[in-house]
């Protein structure tokens, strides 16, 4: 790690490296944010670690005042290790909760000592020391931010006992966790479906939230989303838990708010990292931008809006279905089409939605077994959502990050009635891959063209060569900069 450009950010207590770097102090034994507002360690005292799993893995604990587990979490490394970063997305997903590093390399198509390798270049801490630590400042987050019980807590953050839950904490926090919750106000009880609560989820700035918003809204599916109030509002299913998310810009500082209302509190933590994923939470602008302002169209267009991020998506089989329908005819009319589809072939949502959330999107079981006479739309078109459907349950399509993205796109391209453009957009909003570039993309074109002439393929292709690793934000930026 560059020790000047640490320093000049740590004394500038810049929200812009938040999370990109930790602070140990070796006089105090703790590890804080760039933005710690505490008065900073003589120098001599500090450490500067990329991820707070490294941190906490040479035996420092988290600070109480900065609390290092609300910091965004993709460090400075994102965009140089494709599989390191493939790898911790999974790993937030719950890949190593019941899995073993063996499965998840080979998931990712390498070898498990060379998964180590990487992590102890890029991160420094074993993916299993990432995923622990992820999971015990998860549980600080619960025990601190929320009311749910302290068994609760520990089951959400996927401890399978009281016992191993309390033993985290003495020994990583030096607390247990009701000493902790102790330190706290109290809020009071909350009401909803099965249990709910609220979490922060921080970002760093710029973020342009008014412009994500309007980008869900023009392509919220009738009864499944909905964006009013300033917020945007959904029904989710993710294995056992049902129930809604409401995801707004907090009152205060730099980060959005989650409301989620779920019948299962222990898939809470990989619904928050579905919706981190889903609002591009963990993107560094700093870095998307030194690279994207080297070509003079995007400079200006960065320079006018700074804060565009890249739309994720709740589902990836839901993407794909967009992806589908939305093949050359307008977003009104591929919004109208998967609406229909939403009504015919999803499931009645049984919580308290109000008149906006009734239903859930089809997963892919219920679309192979759908019958799809009654959806206006080309027989091709529904042969195709068919067959991603059974390629999906066959398991020989994983829409995930475990893939690299040439190696996606030439097995999503495979299946009859998807292109090269219908592919990129699913890597670009399922999988949040950066560097999915669909060059094909009418709207892209006519963002390149000179006067008259509009740029060929193969042109627009070459011309994003320079906008990797981040692609993927170029395009975001000449679609809506």
């Amino acid at each position: 790690m560059d020790r000047a450009a640490c320093d000049r950010a740590r004394l500038a207590r810049d929200p812009r490296f938040d999370g990109l770097f930790f602070i140990g102090v070796k006089s105090t034994g703790i590890y804080c944010r760039p933005i710690c507002p505490a008065r900073s360690p003589r120098p001599e005292n500090i450490v500067y670690y990329p991820t707070a799993a490294a941190a906490a893995s040479a035996g420092l604990r988290p600070c109480l005042r900065c609390r290092p587990e609300t910091a965004p979490d993709t460090p400075a490394w994102n965009g140089t290790s494709a599989t390191v970063a493939r790898a911790m997305h999974l790993i937030r997903q719950g890949a190593l909760d019941d899995g073993s590093v063996e499965s998840l390399a080979a998931r990712l198509g390498v070898g498990a000592r060379h998964l180590r390798r990487l992590f102890r270049q890029h991160i420094g801490a074993a993916p299993k020391a990432i995923a622990d630590n992820q999971r015990l400042l998860f549980a600080k987050r619960l025990v601190v931010e929320t009311d749910m019980s302290i068994t609760q807590a520990a089951l959400a953050a996927g401890y399978g006992s009281l016992r191993r839950f309390n033993a985290a904490f003495r020994k990583h926090l030096g607390r247990t966790p009701s000493q902790l919750r102790a330190s706290r106000p109290q809020t009071g009880p909350r009401s909803g479906y099965g249990f709910s609560c609220t979490l922060t989820m921080p970002y760093r700035p710029p973020y342009d939230w008014d412009r994500m918003l309007a980008f869900f809204q023009g392509r919220a599916i009738s009864g499944v989303e909905w964006v009013g109030g300033g917020r945007y509002h959904r029904t989710i299913r993710l294995s056992s838990t049902r129930g809604t998310i409401i995801v707004g810009h907090a009152k205060k500082g730099h980060a959005l708010e989650l409301d989620a209302c779920l019948t299962d509190s222990r898939e809470l933590i990989r619904v928050v990292a579905r919706v981190k994923r889903m609002f591009d939470l963990d993107a560094n602008p700093r870095a998307i931008h030194q690279t994207l302002i080297q070509d003079p169209l995007l400079a200006q267009r960065i320079r006018k809006t700074p804060g565009l991020r890249l739309p994720g998506s709740w589902d990836p089989f839901e993407t794909a279905v967009r992806a589908v329908v939305g093949q050359q005819i307008s977003v009104k009319g591929a919004v109208t089409q998967l609406g229909r589809i939403a009504r015919l072939v999803g499931v009645p949502y049984d919580g308290d939605g109000g008149p906006h959330l009734t239903r859930f999107f089809p997963d892919a079981a219920e679309m192979v077994a759908a019958e799809m006479a009654a959806i206006g739309m080309p027989q091709k078109r529904k042969k195709t959502l068919r067959e991603i459907a059974q390629h999906i349950l066959s398991g020989s399509l994983r829409l995930d990050s475990a893939e690299e993205l040439s190696r996606f796109v030439d097995t999503m391209t495979a299946i009859p009635g998807i292109g090269d453009w219908t592919a990129n957009y699913v890597a670009m909003r399922a999988l949040g891959e950066p560097d999915a570039f669909p060059a094909s993309d009418l709207g892209i074109v006519k963002a390149l063209q000179l006067g008259d002439t509009r740029p060929t393929v193969k042109q627009v292709t070459k011309r994003a060569e320079a906008w990797r690793p981040w692609r993927a934000y170029a395009a975001i930026y000449l679609w809506l900069g």
